[in-house]
């Protein structure tokens, strides 16, 4: 009894012994050792010590976005992911927690919606901005794992291949089940000189430096550390090469947009919505010359079909110079379209209709009606029944005395390729109904994407904005005049001339995408060509 107790006591101390010669280098580290056994001795602790810390990171991500545009805190924020998630057991989990943080921070404005007409549904605000948060951070969290499994053991490699992981599900959640690229990685740098480098490789360019540059400072190797640390400054060093946007000629079109700023919870009250049409009309002939007049989205008070009487009181206000009008219509089948048009004569003749083709999902269209129906729940978004029916695609229009231009509305600013589907305007003409995304964040960070999308191509920007931010944008992403936010009034912007294609608008995520997955393949040869 006396001879099992003495072995059994002898396994233990060697089993708790430090482990020989590590201080000579011939064997484990003593100090990793100790912290080893410090974690297994309290797991918990260091589970929620290392929870905190990625939960911190995520908050120091979200404010690299608008409006707080701290991009300098947003670099870190991936380098300590990534370290994290590095040395860690399961990089999905570490890398899900750090972004879904990061996004309900940066998207807190979803509620919004929820808030313009309280209904039963308000109490649930709240967690639908932690639902699509966690859900939109299981792209980058997938992306985390694939990563490091390809990668390997290696720290650095591991590092490297996690920071290519979350960048290529990034892109992922660009792209699939109708794609939502907003709060990407490299759009903390919209806030920051770095900003027209987007015209080389666009905003998922610009990510791969945020991202992958923090892998590298995560390696905690000189080498490594001095790569990183140039991968952040190579899109401040690109974007200083480039030339800035020439001034508007002296001859310039001149487009007047107009900002009505009606609040949604009265845009369609009838008490309401003679104020804003007669405020509207009065904003369209203020003084000065204008060669085209914009409105923002859903503007005009009463349906296409119906506003027969009312399209030749903006053309009069406008003074016989075009005007671009959003409105709501019925299509060819009977269903619900939110559409913009172009009225031209004295008597706003209907020159163009294009629908919008991009629709926002739960905003304006129901994934899945009869599911929802069955439920009482409709597109919070829609002001016509059943939600909006989509368009057949991107256009590109001639705006009489202004030139071609390709028209967004809303939404579908956020998404890049569309440019790349039609021929080259020479100018993006964006209408959009802000009142939905709240009075600060959301409306902000809509207007950092529509820079981006006019960095990325090398085209001047106009957006009219119902509550704000109307705005005149150059080909380098530069807002160069606009109306304040939740503010009624009317912006003469001067046109800036287009520059020539950039990289990008020739191909697209293409080069990015190609880096990532030759990045991945090599860390994965490299894991193969070393395991036995």
């Amino acid at each position: 009894m006396t001879r099992r107790w003495t072995e059994a006591q002898r396994r233990t101390a060697a089993a708790a012994a430090p482990p020989p010669h590590g201080t000579y280098g011939e064997g484990p580290d003593p100090i990793a050792w100790d912290v080893r056994e410090q974690a297994a001795r309290h797991p918990l602790r260091d589970r929620a010590a290392g929870a905190v810390l990625l939960a911190v990171a995520g908050a120091m991500a979200a404010l690299g976005q608008a409006p707080w545009n701290l991009w300098w805190l947003a670099l870190p924020a991936w380098a300590l992911v990534v370290a994290v998630a590095a040395r860690g057991r399961v990089p999905f989990l570490a890398v899900w927690l750090m972004v879904s943080v990061e996004l309900t921070v940066a998207l807190h404005w979803i509620v919004e919606p929820f808030l313009v007409v309280p209904s039963e549904l308000t109490p649930l605000a709240p967690l639908t901005v932690v639902i699509t948060a966690v859900g939109l951070a299981f792209f980058p969290a997938l992306g985390a794992g694939l990563g490091a499994l390809l990668a390997g053991r290696g720290t650095a490699a591991r590092a490297l291949g996690i920071g290519a992981g979350i960048m290529l599900g990034e892109m992922a959640r660009s792209w699939l089940f109708t794609g939502f690229p907003w709060a990407l990685p490299g759009h903390a740098l919209i806030g920051s000189a770095a900003l027209p480098a987007a015209a080389f490789a666009g905003a998922q360019g610009l990510g791969i430096a945020v991202v992958l540059g923090g892998a590298l400072v995560a390696a905690f190797r000189p080498v490594a550390l001095a790569a990183g640390l140039a991968l952040w400054a190579l899109p401040f060093v690109l974007a200083a090469t480039l030339p800035p946007a020439p001034p508007p000629a002296a001859d310039a079109p001149v487009v007047r947009l107009v900002q009505p700023n009606a609040p949604q919870a009265q845009k369609w009250d009838p008490a309401f919505v003679n104020l804003f049409w007669r405020r509207s009309l009065e904003l369209t002939a203020g003084p000065g010359r204008a060669d085209a007049v914009v409105w923002p989205e859903t503007a005009l008070p009463m349906l296409l079909e119906r506003a027969g009487g009312l399209r030749p009181a903006i053309a009069r206000a406008a003074g016989g110079a075009p005007a671009v009008v959003g409105a709501q219509r019925y299509g060819p089948e009977g269903d619900p379209r939110n559409a913009l048009i172009l009225l031209t004569g004295l008597r706003g003749e209907v020159d163009l209709v294009y629908d919008k083709h991009h629709l926002v999902p739960f905003g304006e269209y129901l994934p899945l009606p009869r599911l929802f129906a069955a439920f009482g729940f409709g597109p919070l978004a829609a002001n016509l029944a059943g939600g909006y029916g989509a368009g057949e695609g991107p256009v590109v229009f001639d705006l009489p005395g202004v030139g071609r231009a390709m028209p967004m509305i809303c939404y579908e600013a956020i998404f890049p390729q569309y440019l790349r589907r039609v021929a080259r305007p020479e100018l993006l003409l964006q209408i959009t109904n802000d009142a939905w995304f709240g009075p600060d964040a959301g409306p902000r960070q809509h207007l950092a994407l529509a820079r981006m999308r006019a960095a990325e191509s090398g085209l001047p920007l106009l957006r009219a904005a119902n509550t704000g931010i109307s705005a005149a944008i150059d080909a380098r992403g530069t807002v160069m005049s606009s109306l304040a936010l939740n503010e009624a009034g009317a912006l003469d912007a001067a046109l800036p001339p287009a520059l020539p294609p950039t990289p990008y608008a020739r191909t697209g995520d293409l080069a990015p995408l190609l880096v990532l997955l030759a990045l991945l393949a090599g860390l994965a040869a490299l894991r193969f060509r070393h395991t036995p």
